[in-house]
């Protein structure tokens, strides 16, 4: 017998949706812009406005640096840039991507451990691309949900440690992921975004180890274990 009180849908942690729903309205907004159907004409450079006062320009953040001018302004980049995209299909990427790996993750996290790893990745991806990429800004999820996919790899990391099995095996998503990025930008082309993506992930994995469920004694133990 069906059960009809089951949802049709996977129930989602709110924290996911609380940082999922901004990157969904921003881009209907600047979309419905673009297309002419609110704001007026001045509704076609919402995108471009939005970029230039939040997202993150390595030139820029290396001569405010060089001069200590670490104001609101500039740091604030650092947080807001995920929540922007270059088009609904990477919005709509990008989305799936923190929907599927903020499910797995809010199961085991709590909700500011959940929080506390998309922004970890974002800020740190940021840092390390706007310090060492030339020119090329940055802007979309990507390097805060690759800090969520570090975090599914340190849950899988300790699972598979649990059980005795090759630890190795919890780096096969990112693995995969980092290989089609390559081949997807060679067919079509591509800039420096993968630093930020590499660098997001090691800062989610690494800050697992003090906001997961019992932090880092738990998975010593569980490890010692074996």
């Amino acid at each position: 017998m069906n059960d009809r009180n089951i949802p049709p849908l996977n129930p989602l942690p709110m924290v996911v949706w609380l940082l999922t729903l901004p990157m969904i309205v921003l881009e209907i907004a600047f979309s419905m812009g673009e297309a002419g159907v609110i704001g007026g004409a001045q509704a076609v450079g919402w995108r471009v406005a939005a970029f230039e006062g939040y997202g993150v320009f390595p030139d820029y953040w290396r001569a405010q640096a060089a001069i200590g001018a670490w104001d609101f302004e500039l740091l604030r980049r650092f947080l807001t840039y995920p929540f922007l995209h270059y088009s609904v299909g990477q919005t709509i990427f990008g989305v799936v991507i923190l929907l599927a790996m903020g499910k797995f993750v809010g199961e085991i996290f709590r909700p500011w451990a959940v929080a506390a790893v998309f922004f970890a990745g974002s800020v740190v991806g940021g840092l390390v691309f706007a310090s060492f990429v030339d020119r090329q800004p940055l802007f979309g999820a990507f390097p805060a949900v690759y800090g969520l996919i570090g975090a599914f790899t340190f849950l899988l990391w300790v699972r598979l440690a649990a059980s005795g099995t090759n630890q190795f095996r919890a780096f096969s998503l990112i693995g995969a992921l980092l290989f089609f990025q390559l081949i997807f930008g060679v067919i079509f082309g591509g800039g420096y975004e993968w630093v930020a993506d590499i660098s997001g992930f090691a800062a989610g994995f690494l800050l697992s180890f003090v906001v997961s469920p019992g932090g880092f004694a738990q998975v010593m133990e569980r490890i010692r274990q074996r």
